[in-house]
């Protein structure tokens, strides 16, 4: 795709009658693949005039933006990538102003910003600055002035960067639609041209938007503007992302390995054994022959050699394990030689899956399993860090090494947020995970969110200390509502009953009830919560819902037994 013509931009600004331009703007098109991965970004910030820098703080803003957006991982959302970079701008701001660095007593600026994303625009904003959508030749304002006024003649900003810890920022989001211009302005140019006349400008001047700036930022001087003037314009004559052809070239331009059996070589990879193999995967164990490191190879199958939808799937779970670096998640071996077939390499774990361990260990003690329970839940968020929900967590996607270490493997129904954000001619499913581990909001066809893999634990957990489920054998296959938490005293009057009240919460069937963050149920597995050391009293109907409705009808019998007497 030829970056080039993604967008047309005209650019103007101007000290006017101040002695220096506080003002700053920018815009950055990245080349492939990061245009498709984080989009283009446009910003323009005006340095506040009470503070003492207000030029080192509009520039700061804007080069922080436009760099360090593009250096968040590929894994985030739009919204949590540049909210975080906007955080740290502020704080370094603060930090700048309470030393006195570079002389400075403060910094302030506001800023409007946008990114575009595959096919959605990103909006950010704080103070004063505009951003104008132009589409089908009539313009729209999309931010609102962060203003208070005192009067006609005064006001003041109610926000800004650099004035408060606590940085409020406006963010919304809408579809792109081919040929929407964005046109930005600081309010030494708004505040002295109508709306009208820059819809004039830019409409009257589609083949030159340099000199649409220009003239809009000549009218504001002309008309009495007493402050710096800027203008952007930028128009996005189509959507940065690729088209199927070019995705589909690049799934399919390393072909299938052959079949590979032991003694045989692959890319420097002396095949060992076969270690799995099922209708859409193999998975062998490997020596790297140079290095004499055993490792594990895992090859797609031939099954799905014309499923591009597969092909997606099968290089993303490398994509997604080569973007965690935890000692709890399995690693993603880089390669260094050249790969001629598809296929990606992994550390070997010599050890056995949890599912083996809790056959091994059908009584474990509770230091045991909140060992392996804390563990586990260090794993989840290396991926909840970059934005992932797991997704298939269970006990078979669980390892235990020969020293303890417990890892995480399987990414293969890993849901990221920032790919999610990226349209894609490829289609993708929504691989629910395991029935017995599956949080109820994907039965429903609800949103998953990181409380999801959080339920997924807690069933672990219960599973681990009971060996049965807290909802029995049938969930998933009777409606939600006839299904009932079974308590750990009912099975082992052992357990502590703050024990069983902390997994009660984290696999409570609506993920509001459920806890935060999954550090505090690993907190609660240890420390006696309050809420959880009095007995609560479980309704009949819940507890044994055949018992409740003989108890019922047999209430019934006797009551009408009784009246017939009485006649």
């Amino acid at each position: 795709m030829q970056s080039e013509s993604i967008i047309d931009l005209g650019q103007s600004s101007d000290k006017g009658l101040k002695t220096d331009n506080e003002d700053s703007y920018g815009v950055l098109l990245p080349e492939s693949p990061v245009l498709e991965q984080k989009g283009v970004a446009a910003v323009i910030a005006d340095g506040v005039s009470g503070c003492d820098a207000g030029k080192l703080a509009s520039e700061s803003c804007v080069k922080s933006l436009l760099g360090d957006y593009y250096c968040t991982p590929d894994t985030w959302t739009v919204k949590t990538s540049v909210q975080k970079v906007l955080t740290a701008t502020n704080r370094w701001m603060l930090g700048m102003a309470q030393q006195g660095g570079a002389n400075q007593k403060g910094l302030a600026t506001t800023m409007s910003a946008l990114v575009v994303k595959s096919s959605t625009v990103h909006l950010f904003h704080i103070g004063d600055t505009r951003i104008y959508r132009i589409r089908d030749k009539q313009l729209e304002l999309l931010t609102d002035d962060h203003r208070f006024w005192v009067s006609k003649e005064k006001n003041y900003l109610t926000r800004a960067i650099g004035i408060d810890l606590h940085l409020e920022i406006d963010y919304s989001h809408f579809l792109l639609e081919e040929g929407d211009t964005f046109l930005f302005t600081t309010d030494g140019v708004h505040e002295f041209v109508s709306d009208n006349i820059m819809l004039a400008q830019v409409n009257n001047n589609t083949d030159n938007f340099d000199r649409a700036a220009r003239n809009i930022t000549d009218l504001a001087m002309k008309n009495g503007s007493h402050d710096n003037v800027t203008c952007q314009i930028v128009r996005f004559n189509q959507r940065p992302h690729v088209n199927e052809q070019e995705i589909y070239r690049k799934l399919t331009e390393l072909p299938f390995p052959p079949d590979l059996s032991a003694g045989m070589t692959l890319d420097g990879y002396r095949i060992e054994r076969e270690l799995h193999a099922s209708n859409r995967t193999q998975v062998y164990l490997a020596t790297d022959i140079q290095t004499q490191q055993q490792v594990v190879i895992k090859t797609p199958s031939v099954n799905y050699v014309d499923d591009p939808t597969f092909l997606d799937m099968f290089v993303q779970e490398e994509w997604i394990g080569r973007r965690i670096d935890n000692n709890h998640v399995l690693k993603i071996i880089e390669q260094t030689r050249t790969r001629r077939f598809l296929y990606y390499v992994t550390e070997y774990i010599e050890g056995q899956t949890l599912r083996h361990w809790m056959s091994d260990n059908p009584q474990p003690s509770l230091h045991d399993v909140r060992g392996i329970v804390r563990q586990i839940a260090r794993g989840l968020r290396a991926f909840h860090k970059k934005e992932m929900i797991h997704q298939d967590l269970k006990p078979e996607n669980i390892i235990i090494d020969t020293q303890g270490t417990v890892k995480i493997i399987d990414f293969g129904s890993t849901k990221v947020a920032g790919v999610e954000e990226i349209a894609s001619p490829i289609q993708r499913l929504n691989l629910l995970g395991t029935q017995h581990y599956t949080a109820p909001e994907y039965l429903l066809g609800q949103p998953a969110s990181y409380r999801s893999d959080a339920f997924s634990l807690g069933v672990i957990t219960y599973e681990m200390l009971t060996g049965k489920l807290p909802f029995g054998e049938k969930y998933g296959e009777k409606a939600l509502s006839k299904l009932h938490y079974i308590p750990i005293l009912e099975i082992d009057t052992d357990i502590p009953l703050w024990i069983d009240g902390a997994i009660r919460k984290i696999v409570n069937k609506k993920p509001s009830n459920r806890y935060e963050e999954i550090s505090e149920f690993i907190h609660d597995l240890s420390h006696p919560n309050k809420l959880f050391t009095t007995a609560v009293h479980t309704p009949l109907v819940e507890r044994n819902p055949l018992a409740f409705w003989k108890a019922v009808a047999l209430l019934s019998l006797f009551s009408n037994a009784a009246l017939l007497l009485i006649k």
